[in-house]
């Protein structure tokens, strides 16, 4: 006990290891907060430098300053959210809907404060959860099969019904909208084009981020185009440190969303993206007063997918140290480097190297305690960013924008595509879509796709096969009736039954 304990401290008490997560979580906050440069390259890069390392000199780089990164990447995207409209990072894009409301009501500040204050929250929920029951949710995330998968992406597109203000009809849409370009590219089974236009350039497919910046940032960028004239809003940037009594008042839902960001998290592929769209259609459909309307500035809007993304964390550590399985992107990188270095991720690592995971828990609640002060940092004057007049402020965008898009992959192509999608989202706008729907489906899409591709493999093609293992199996009934459910509330049927239940009298 005592040695676990004191892997558990070992960054706490090694000044070198306890920089090399400070710095690490301050480097993380500002690349995720400029849209294009991902959490993913920046580790890349920084793996390099350990490969002719010592051991723990290694071990303190990779688990320090990458913890760091990945936790402080994650929470950074949401500032150029909330300030600009333009997600960082694709677990951002859900802050944006009611985070960039705020700031135009001149509340950037409080919002800013309010979502380090609740991924802090979801962080160390997210660490706690990793260190009692990684064990258990890295067998539970072993049980899901590519049809579980399916599932979870047709949960995932079903939220639609939330992210769609107004008419269900235009949520839809551009969720079809979406998908399709999602599927543009190279047939993932036969290799051949799709949607292409018989196009090289096309083949390799359009990345998401490229739509996300597009469709956020330059459509926003084109659209206030029309307000030039209007005086910018005034930030109240005297009080950013969230009251305990809204602390309080959000914990609930935060400590609620933070068990779907692990959840979600966990499983491989499935990243803090979908874990803040869950948590935010949760925070719909649960939360009965919100602040204002969801959409409009709610408070609550922000808290759930910022406490999930961050959560989810966590629960993304959870099938790389326990089944040796990356969750995404970046634990894919960090198994490569332990690997490298002689380590071996997987179910023995607990008994092979346990100080890995204990010193992996300890950082991760070190580097969730520098987000908390690194991120209420310099917040008065990013806040100032939106007080700018519209004749600099919309140039400054797009000069972002432009940036972020090229360093994704080095090609102007991608910024002519990212231009494109921004002229298509500025007539959405005009003509009342909402871009949340579209990403889902550019994200989900894919997904979706791949899954149930292996599915029907799986079972040779059969569909009967496959929709008998739907309802036999414990997991993907549970999902399936799920999606029954979620089908249902859209139907009259659901109205009756509420009205049913109310008229109803409550004997004893």
């Amino acid at each position: 006990m005592s040695e676990t304990f004191s892997y558990l401290l070992m960054a706490w008490s090694d000044p070198n290891l306890m920089l090399l997560t400070a710095l690490g979580t301050f480097a993380g906050i500002y690349i995720g907060a400029i849209p294009g440069l991902s959490v993913t390259m920046a580790v890349s890069i920084l793996v390099s430098f350990t490969f002719s390392w010592e051991l723990n000199s290694a071990l303190a780089l990779i688990v320090g300053i990458f913890i760091g990164i990945f936790i402080g990447g994650v929470y950074g995207g949401s500032r150029s959210a909330i300030l600009l409209n333009i997600p960082g990072a694709p677990s951002s894009v859900a802050t944006a809907f009611d985070g960039y409301p705020l700031a135009k009501l001149g509340e950037a500040g409080r919002a800013i404060g309010l979502s380090t204050v609740m991924s802090v929250i979801g962080g160390l929920a997210g660490v706690l959860i990793l260190a009692c029951a990684a064990p258990v949710i890295g067998d539970l995330a072993l049980q899901f099969a590519p049809r579980d998968y399916f599932l979870i992406a047709a949960l995932g597109l079903l939220l639609v019904g939330s992210l769609a203000e107004g008419s269900l009809a235009k949520g839809v849409f551009a969720a079809a909208l979406g998908t399709v370009i999602g599927m543009v590219g190279m047939d993932p089974v036969t290799a051949q084009g799709r949607f292409t236009l018989e196009q090289v350039e096309l083949m390799g497919g359009i990345h998401y981020v490229v739509v996300m910046i597009g469709l956020f940032g330059v459509a926003e960028a084109f659209y206030q185009l029309h307000n030039l004239d209007v005086a910018p809003v005034r930030q109240q940037v005297s009080k950013i440190v969230p009251s305990r009594a809204m602390v309080l008042k959000c914990l609930p839902l935060s400590l609620r969303t933070a068990v779907i960001g692990v959840l979600v998290g966990a499983l491989p592929g499935v990243g803090g993206d979908i874990a803040a769209l869950m948590a935010y259609d949760h925070a719909k459909r649960t939360v009965k007063n919100p602040s204002r309307p969801f959409g409009q500035g709610a408070y609550e809007g922000l808290v759930a997918p910022e406490t999930a993304n961050s959560a989810a964390v966590g629960g993304a550590y959870v099938p790389m140290l326990t089944l040796g399985i990356p969750g995404d992107a970046v634990t894919a990188v960090i198994i490569g480097a332990l690997v490298i270095h002689g380590l071996n991720p997987g179910p023995m690592l607990m008994v092979e190297s346990p100080h890995i995971f204990w010193f992996t828990v300890g950082n991760l609640v070190l580097a969730n305690l520098f987000l908390l002060v690194f991120g209420l940092m310099g917040i008065k004057l990013f806040a100032k960013l939106v007080e700018l007049p519209k004749a600099m402020l919309i140039p400054l965008i797009l000069v972002l924008c432009v940036v972020g898009t090229y360093s994704i992959n080095s090609s102007m192509t991608e910024v002519y595509w990212m231009l494109g999608f921004g002229l298509l989202g500025y007539f959405l706008k005009a003509f009342g879509f909402q871009m949340g729907p579209v990403i889902l489906g550019v994200i989900l899409g894919p997904m979706m796709d791949n899954a149930y591709r292996q599915a029907m493999a799986s079972v040779g093609d059969d569909p009967a096969a496959l929709l008998g293992e739907l309802v036999s199996n414990p997991v993907s009934l549970i999902l399936s009736l799920g999606i029954v459910l979620i089908l249902l509330g859209k139907t009259p049927v659901s109205g009756w039954l509420k009205k049913k239940c109310k008229s109803t009298p409550i004997t004893h």
